[in-house]
């Protein structure tokens, strides 16, 4: 059983250059990271060395939580064993270091594995007199947990980016790609682009990057001129570009997949019609180490949360665990001071005033500044980025706050 403790998170409702004079507490949490920094910048999108596991001489929560009269329970619904131990246990890391960096004594945070049973792990958390609920990791975790924590009157502050899975109690950090795609088309088409085509995989998430897709360009005032879909391996990748090439001419291509796929298609989107095109991309290229080894892909743009301040909570993170955190830590940190936060207004022992979650300009953290929707989905301020030959560079930064509800 981990306890670990925080202060300083606000909400904030001025823009986000002016978070650091209006709230000190910020200031210092990301001054202490500053400082923490000594031993270099993790690259970009490094993959970490799976996280150690929970020390065996940790106890289960349900073994018996001592009583609370001045601190707010809080459960962490992770995977700590299984296949997704690693992810997991790096959310959870980061929200000790979340704990010890706001230096508050307001809140209790209790880990509960959702590996086998996240319904069960919802149920243990429950019954240990837990207000809030931070995760679980992925939509089929949230469905498993929103029916019962709902029945309790206890929020989700989840870490999916399944759109499908939030409201009704259940909020989600994850980077909603309709976002990503919305920011790059859009600022596409300030820069003159017109007409849009798009490569996008099958499935889940590719039928919803389509419609993400065709929704933005619409909105923008642009023209989509195609859009085609492959599984993923080499040779659907190469036919999809030729499909497209035979059937449109395009401005701007949107590859709505990961980094390395749009290494794959980059340089056949220039032999098949597209050799002036400028390539989009989405958040999902944000963990990607080599887009820069690819002469295909220089001038491409995408859109994804900012990852200065993420750099070096990285460098501390391995710093502290030795090893490299997975890139979905922040979530764990950011959702840790946004609790934080509404602890200050929020009695121990009351429920957690979720009206919170939606209300004012919303909130800043480790990705930047963001806030929920009605609909329970994280809105992000995000930044567009282009591909150079040196490396990543930023070209149009994020906005400084949301102006207006």
């Amino acid at each position: 059983m981990a306890e670990r403790s925080l202060a300083g998170q606000v909400r904030f409702e001025q823009p986000v250059r002016r978070l650091w004079q209006r709230w000190p507490q910020i200031g210092a949490l990301f001054g202490a990271l500053l400082l923490a920094a000594c031993q270099g910048v993790i690259p970009r999108g490094q993959a970490p060395t799976p996280p150690p596991p929970p020390k065996p001489t940790e106890q289960s929560p349900s073994a018996g939580l001592p009583t609370d009269t001045e601190r707010h329970r809080v459960a962490l619904l992770v995977p700590l064993t299984g296949a997704n131990a690693g992810v997991g246990q790096s959310i959870a890391n980061a929200t000790t270091m979340a704990l010890l960096d706001t230096k508050t004594e307001r809140l209790r945070i209790t880990s509960y594995d959702t590996a086998k049973d996240p319904a069960g792990a919802a149920r243990r958390a429950i019954a240990d007199g837990n207000k809030l609920i931070l995760g679980p990791l992925t939509a089929e975790e949230v469905r498993a947990v929103a029916p019962i924590a709902k029945a309790a009157r206890v929020p989700v502050v989840g870490y999916s980016n399944d759109v499908s899975v939030a409201g009704n109690g259940v909020y989600l950090l994850g980077y909603a790609p309709s976002q990503s795609i919305d920011r790059v088309v859009s600022y596409a088409r300030g820069k003159g682009v017109s007409s849009f085509a798009a490569l996008v995989p099958k499935g889940v998430y590719g039928e919803r990057a389509g419609n993400a897709f065709l929704n933005a360009v619409k909105a923008s005032g642009g023209t989509a001129v195609g859009m085609e879909t492959f599984d993923r391996s080499p040779d659907s990748v190469t036919a999809a570009v030729k499909r497209l090439s035979t059937r449109s001419s395009y401005d701007a291509l949107l590859i709505a997949d990961v980094g390395r796929i749009a290494l794959q298609a980059a340089p056949q989107v220039r032999k098949e019609g597209g050799a002036n095109a400028r390539i989009l991309g989405t958040e999902l290229w944000n963990t990607e180490t080599n887009l820069t080894s690819s002469p295909a892909l220089k001038g491409a743009w995408f859109a994804s949360v900012s990852d200065g301040l993420y750099r070096t909570l990285a460098t501390k993170y391995r710093s502290s665990y030795n090893v490299a955190p997975y890139r979905l830590a922040s979530l764990g940190y950011d959702s840790v001071l946004l609790a934080v936060r509404i602890a200050q207004d929020w009695k121990p022992g009351t429920d957690f005033p979720a009206a919170q979650l939606t209300e004012g300009d919303g909130f800043a953290g480790i990705d930047g500044a963001f806030r929920f929707g009605r609909d329970g989905v994280a809105l992000r301020a995000l930044e567009v980025q282009e591909v150079g030959t040196g490396g990543i560079n930023v070209v149009d930064a994020a906005p400084r706050g949301f102006g207006g509800k």
